[in-house]
């Protein structure tokens, strides 16, 4: 019997992904680096890898015999062969291959799921991103023209609305309607993306109704002492495509609350103006610090064209 180390490497790595992926799903921080929606892909992948490393520890032991006789090697024709069985020496460009493979196991197991917080929000431009989308959108574009699955359940029951992830055209205007008919608007997970999108491209509509939201504290530049975004981030596939949402809040205890600290908010909303651009700005009447919350990241709603 013969010991292929690097048959063994290679059999240890797809195990350790498929270890990597399971281990996400069962402690739930798979939804931390992406969306929902793509959750039963990473549940296959992981299985696919579990299937690949029983294919491949078959390769770890051969026999002598089976060796000698599957080599590539034929003296009678002088005949080399030109692919790589795994069992040719380790030199320094298969060492880097390795590493590179191995890195994200490793940052994966040892390191800690962390949610992104107020300093990626100013890696990621921040205030500018804020104006810019409430620029874009004031352009036109709206989220209605999004496809996904159809999803046949109706949007008017409240209950229904925990865990959907998809709506029909009808559903969604349905769903837009509501919102501009209600004099008091619930900022919920599922609702965020889609009614922030709607307020920011029709501040006057909205202006003076009640407003409640969950965000985290973020200090962008050029805001008043008495100032703060209460902020989201919002992802489409991946956090790799994470972009920060929020809405100026205003505040007297502004200044004595700390970025990155959770607060439950109840206010009016009014219209401010930032970098010469109308905004729509919260008036706080009440707030409360909470915890994060499980679900931490907002996701856009599918919405499927008839």
């Amino acid at each position: 019997m013969k010991f292929h180390v690097q048959q063994a490497v290679r059999a240890f790595i797809l195990l350790a992904f498929s270890a990597l992926l399971f281990k996400m799903h069962y402690l739930g921080e798979m939804t931390k680096f992406i969306n929902p929606k793509y959750e039963l892909l990473s549940q296959i992948a992981s299985i696919l890898f579990l299937i690949l490393f029983f294919i491949q520890s078959t390769r770890i032991w051969t026999l002598k015999q089976h060796q000698d006789l599957s080599h590539c090697h034929h003296d009678d024709h002088d005949h080399h062969c030109s692919h790589d069985h795994g069992d040719s020496h380790l030199n320094s460009r298969k060492f880097i291959s390795y590493l590179i493979i191995i890195l994200p196991l490793v940052t994966g197991f040892l390191l800690p799921a962390k949610v992104l917080d107020a300093s990626i929000a100013d890696k990621k431009g921040g205030m500018a991103v804020i104006t810019n989308r409430s620029f874009e959108k004031k352009q036109g574009s709206n989220i209605s023209d999004q496809e996904g699955p159809v999803l046949t359940v109706d949007p008017s029951d409240p209950s229904l609305l925990k865990d959907r992830k998809v709506y029909t055209k009808d559903e969604y205007n349905h769903l837009i309607q509501k919102l501009e008919q209600s004099t008091s608007i619930g900022m919920t997970e599922e609702v965020f993306s889609s009614y922030y999108e709607e307020i920011h491209m029709d501040v006057e509509k909205f202006k003076g109704r009640e407003i409640k939201l969950t965000g985290f504290v973020y200090k962008g530049e050029g805001l008043q002492p008495n100032q703060l975004v209460l902020s989201r981030f919002l992802i489409t596939h991946c956090v790799a495509d994470a972009s920060i949402i929020g809405f100026i809040s205003e505040l007297p205890e502004a200044s004595l609350l700390e970025e990155d600290t959770w607060v439950e908010a109840t206010g009016i909303l009014v219209i401010t103006t930032y970098d010469g651009l109308e905004l729509p700005m919260i008036k706080v009447t009440e707030w409360k610090v909470v915890t994060e919350p499980k679900e931490p990241y907002l996701y856009p709603i599918n919405v499927k064209v008839m």
